[in-house]
């Protein structure tokens, strides 16, 4: 294969130079020049805007009414909790990006995956870049895959890659990872943004030209976000995020973009010396095993893509020095300080001089607006020293008017409640059920001050 020619473009004004230099030539800003490979010149044949009507004829379209839409067929990888975050299963042609911190299981999940896939008769191409191929085997003896058949390549050429998935047409393949990865087009080195984004377009081609399902593992950055060009997750089809404290036994993986599914669904797994395994119920692992009720404790029912979970909000309420800490795990800190200003204003509930520490149980991170009410009902419960009741849950977002304001599919959250045996809820009023859920009592509130009386009233 030729070496093509490479340029320098700066990201911020598109000018090119041949030579990498700190500062542009053209817009005069630093360190955003980045190599690329340079295009053939126009030539005769080429396309030049605007004469270029008589060179190229012009292709049928047809309105969306008539096209036919068809469900995309899945294959399912032989793991229930990662094909609920696929959506189903793996897509013929599709590219999957999984990323997380080391350590976290991103490999282990892989090859279990691959592992069931070739079981089943479909051919896999594990191809490891970090690893040799005797650690690879050593981890599948670990994991118990004793006999395994997936194909292994140690490669990092992203040519020689390209030719090997070409011959043996795997179902699937893993790229592990794609930032030691390099093209021989390019001169810069294996992680570097030029090299991840040309490597990833070339094996996302590769992969809707000839079927192949890739998955690509990436590295994350200290903050946790995918290291490397944001166009990384655009190129794809699939983002995956691994969630999770690497000494909990207990990860999450979370679907932030799925051209095939829905977004924020989640997979829980529990790590053992065999591997990742599915966990069906994974309320029980976000939920405190207290042998009482315990004040600052309150159970929250939060939704995660389509699956209703209950999850613990723990707060602890301490005497503060002169200026208070605000700390929260697992939920917005931002979110928390407002809630305080509210539960003061239109409650009645002073926290200015208290040290206020609020927690989600297991790990798990909570984004939506519906926890608010379960915050501050646990963070009075704590400041007061009385427990709720046993069976108590709470949900509803809470407005800077002290309005509590309903969360979306509260029916499917009451009803999951009510599945695991709690029967009491403090919900929004707009969520109460137009028929009474057996087996759980409804409190339907529209102000803050209302759930605040309604608790009182319990205690």
């Amino acid at each position: 294969m030729a070496k093509e020619k490479t340029l320098f473009t700066c990201s911020e004004c598109g000018g090119t130079s041949p030579r990498w230099l700190g500062k542009c030539p053209a817009c005069g800003a630093w360190n955003t020049l980045v190599e690329t490979v340079a295009e053939a010149a126009p030539g005769k044949n080429r396309l030049s805007a605007p004469q270029f009507s008589g060179l190229a004829q012009a292709q049928a379209v047809m309105p969306l009414a008539a096209i036919e839409a068809t469900d995309i067929a899945r294959t399912p990888s032989g793991i229930d909790e990662l094909d609920r975050v696929l959506g189903g299963g793996i897509v013929e042609g599709g590219v999957v990006l999984i990323g997380g911190d080391p350590g976290i299981g991103k490999s282990t999940l892989l090859l279990q995956a691959l592992d069931a896939l070739q079981r089943v008769g479909l051919p896999t191409l594990y191809v490891t870049g970090e690893e040799s191929g005797a650690q690879v085997a050593l981890r599948s003896r670990r994991l118990g895959l004793d006999h395994s058949q997936v194909n292994v390549l140690a490669e990092i050429q992203l040519e020689k890659i390209l030719a090997t998935i070409d011959a043996t047409q795997p179902a699937v393949a893993v790229i592990d990872s794609i930032q030691t990865v390099y093209s021989d087009q390019l001169t810069s080195a294996p992680g570097s943004v030029a090299q991840v984004r040309e490597c990833a377009a070339h094996l996302t081609r590769a992969a809707k030209a000839s079927g192949v399902t890739i998955i690509l593992v990436g590295h994350v950055t200290k903050e946790g976000a995918l290291a490397g060009p944001r166009v990384l997750e655009h190129m794809v089809d699939t983002v995956l995020y691994f969630e999770g404290d690497t000494h909990s036994q207990f990860r999450l993986v979370r679907a932030i973009k799925n051209r095939f599914g829905a977004v924020n669904e989640i997979g829980v797994f529990a790590m053992t010396e065999k591997g990742l395994k599915g966990v069906t119920n994974p309320s029980a692992i976000f939920l405190s095993q207290h042998s009482e009720p315990v004040p600052g404790s309150c159970v929250l029912v939060t939704l995660e893509g389509t699956r209703p979970m209950l999850v613990e909000i723990q707060a602890l309420v301490d005497e503060g020095g002169p200026s208070p800490r605000r700390l929260s795990v697992g939920l917005d800190r931002d979110r928390l300080a407002m809630l305080l200003a509210v539960l003061h204003r239109h409650a009645g509930v002073a926290c200015m001089d208290q040290d206020v520490f609020v927690n989600a149980v297991g790990g798990v991170r909570i984004s939506e607006p519906a926890a608010d009410l379960a915050v501050m009902l646990s963070i009075t419960s704590s400041l007061r020293g009385k427990a709720l009741p046993r069976g108590f849950i709470a949900f509803g977002e809470v407005g800077l008017a002290g309005e509590v304001r309903p969360a979306p599919r509260g029916q499917e959250r009451l009803k999951e409640a009510a599945k695991l045996g709690f029967s009491v809820a403090v919900v929004p009023k707009a969520n109460a059920p137009k028929k009474p859920i057996e087996g759980i009592t409804i409190h339907a509130v529209e102000r803050v001050e209302e759930a605040m009386e309604v608790v009182r009233g319990m205690g």
